[in-house]
């Protein structure tokens, strides 16, 4: 889920920044400026890629808090380039099919579209993971899920992890990666989604995840396991109608968690204990405002050692706790 307020946030893993969230400001003028200094400062058919990512970025910013990244990413995806291949090929020129197909996917990002839709894909955990408008765009905050989890599942040695509402499985399939011994279940209540993350798990060649679809643990029930994580819908009614422009192409389902973003974390802390092993630790992504609530909610369902991970703008969005019988 995304936090609603922080724009940018590094990844612990990675030093450069990455896309979070956005606000925009519709501007309908932001392709026809684009348009008219490409017919008028050069020929189209002379435009460089320096020259059309400068230009598209200005325009972009009254739409966009990550403009230059967001045009970089897209003309890259035109010119099957990555980030560093445009500065080296900065004077090279784009022809005007290219261009032209740059100018409609600015335009589309002006209206809202997030990128990693418009491109097809988001990397996370160094994983290039296709997504779609039936999954949730991977944030970079999610990784300290990850590296929670981690922290609990010995190298080298079998393991039962669960991760709950797995989306694009990025969680699965970044753990999958790191702990390749052991036996992970991955759980979505939507079968459009899981078939992005089966196709994201065929396409990594990650064969050792057992995909089920249902909601959270019914697909599996009578099961326990030794670490759990999820992260549900937590967004807060109110949230969700002052941010609908820039959530509004990702599904709600994966978004809203009710009237104060607290009812699916309230189910997984309820019904985790019988799914846990003795000593087995439940790990949830939450809002930036909901750690101490959760932390409360852990303590009633009888967990322990409870501990909060804090982003880099010093909030906590992960909280952990082990069940100790």
């Amino acid at each position: 889920m995304p936090n609603m307020l922080i724009k940018y946030q590094t990844p612990r893993r990675w030093g450069h920044k990455k896309v979070c969230l956005h606000q925009f400001v519709p501007d309908n003028n932001n392709q026809a400026n684009i348009r008219r200094h490409m017919h008028t400062e050069h020929n189209i058919s002379e435009i460089t890629i320096d020259s059309l990512l400068r230009h598209s970025a200005t325009e972009l910013k009254k739409n966009s808090t990550s403009a230059r990244l967001d045009v970089e990413l897209l003309l890259g995806h035109v010119l099957r380039k990555t980030r560093v291949e445009l500065i080296t090929a900065s004077k090279d020129l784009v022809t005007p099919e290219n261009a032209a197909l740059f100018t409609n996917l600015v335009r589309r990002r002006q209206e809202g579209k997030p990128v990693a839709q418009l491109v097809g894909s988001r990397e996370f955990w160094s994983l290039n993971l296709a997504v779609t408008t039936d999954t949730l765009i991977p944030r970079p905050e999610t990784e300290i899920l990850v590296e929670c989890a981690l922290t609990h599942i010995p190298k080298d040695q079998p393991a039962d992890f669960l991760d709950l509402g797995t989306g694009s499985g990025a969680i699965a399939l970044a753990v999958a990666t790191e702990r390749p011994n052991i036996h992970i279940t991955a759980t979505d209540i939507n079968d459009r989604t899981l078939a992005i993350a089966k196709y994201n798990a065929a396409a990594l060649k990650l064969a050792h995840i057992e995909f089920q679809c249902g909601s959270w643990f019914q697909p599996v029930a009578g099961r326990k396991f030794s670490t759990i994580v999820a992260n549900p819908p937590y967004v807060s009614d109110m949230e969700y109608v002052v941010h609908k422009f820039e959530l509004q192409h990702e599904p709600t389902l994966a978004l809203r968690g009710g009237e104060d973003g607290l009812d699916c974390i309230k189910t997984i802390i309820e019904q985790a204990p019988k799914h846990l092993f003795n000593d087995g630790w439940l790990a949830i992504e939450h809002g930036y405002r909901q750690g101490p609530i959760v932390e409360i909610l852990l303590r009633e369902a009888g967990f322990r050692s409870i501990f909060s991970y804090s982003d880099l703008q010093g909030h906590a969005r992960v909280t952990e706790g082990k069940l100790t019988t």
